[in-house]
């Protein structure tokens, strides 16, 4: 396995509608192995192909939990190939990050409920209901198929600001400045 290259703000290849994956075989395997390794080695919750630089519809996700019987956490890693919200309903505000936008988190509305159908990593067709973190982890990586954004749903002056912010960090960063 390897540890790839987060896309990060403003790269063009973030805006880019991904393309449905038409072969599950041994190369994207390997690619959804090097997706979840990168995506626990950048304490991410989630992780789309397109935030690697693959148009690919396909999203790693894990978002665990901790067992109320022994206080341990719990993975609860899943694969989504060619994920597609079939309903979705309700509204629920979540403070969101992006691995793409890293140093800022806004609050964004999105749906309260979604019901996701998709392939597993076998190929299996698959439905999923989801509420929480995890229908707003589904929307939020599914908005990156899209070429979407997590600041792209904020209101127009939080966007600046936070985008404003994101970038200050980032040029500090490049600075070495923390």
């Amino acid at each position: 396995m390897a540890l790839l290259e987060i896309l990060t703000h403003p790269d063009p290849r973030l805006r880019l509608v991904a393309q449905p994956v038409t072969r599950i075989d041994a190369d994207l395997q390997r690619l959804i192995d090097d997706m979840i390794e990168t995506m626990y080695a950048a304490h991410g919750v989630g992780l789309a192909a397109p935030q690697i630089g693959a148009s690919l519809r396909l999203v790693v996700m894990d978002v665990s939990r901790k067992d109320p019987e022994n206080d341990e956490w719990v993975s609860d890693l899943q694969v989504f190939i060619n994920p597609r919200i079939a309903e979705a309903d309700g509204e629920i505000t979540w403070k969101e990050g992006c691995l793409s936008v890293p140093g800022v988190n806004a609050e964004v509305v999105r749906c309260g409920r979604v019901v996701l159908d998709y392939l597993d990593r076998s190929g299996a067709p698959q439905r999923l209901e989801a509420t929480g973190l995890r229908a707003v982890c589904i929307q939020h990586e599914l908005d990156h198929l899209e070429g979407t954004l997590y600041v792209d749903r904020l209101e127009p002056l939080e966007q600046k600001l936070t985008l404003a912010d994101y970038e200050r960090r980032r040029t500090e960063t490049a600075a070495g400045v923390q």
